[in-house]
């Protein structure tokens, strides 16, 4: 079962024990424009992250701030997808209807 949360900890510390670490698609990510941004998770398997830069925490949490996003993940395993928190919101209130796209 997937869970929603927008704590800066919570969510370093899930990624951090999955291996995950902060990444920005590299054909967004231009000087101080930080770029769309991802948790990269490099040791596993088949993931193709070909199309990331790691990033700090500290940009990443910046980026999460300006765009008002939400992390959608699964607290067992590697599952996380970053959404609006408007969106998460309102899934979370039974519209399943609400858009499922990431802000990118």
């Amino acid at each position: 079962m997937s869970e929603v949360t927008t704590d800066h900890k919570a969510i370093r510390q899930w990624a951090e024990q999955q291996g995950g670490k902060p990444a920005a698609v590299d054909r967004t990510h231009k000087g101080d424009d930080v770029g769309i941004i991802r948790i990269m998770f490099p040791k596993a398997p088949n993931s193709e992250h070909g199309n990331l830069v790691e990033i700090s925490w500290e940009e990443f949490f910046r980026e999460f701030e300006e765009r008002n996003l939400a992390l959608v993940y699964d607290p067992d395993g590697l599952f996380s997808k970053i959404v609006g928190r408007d969106t998460a919101e309102r899934r979370e209130h039974g519209d399943h209807r609400a858009a499922r796209h990431s802000h990118e």
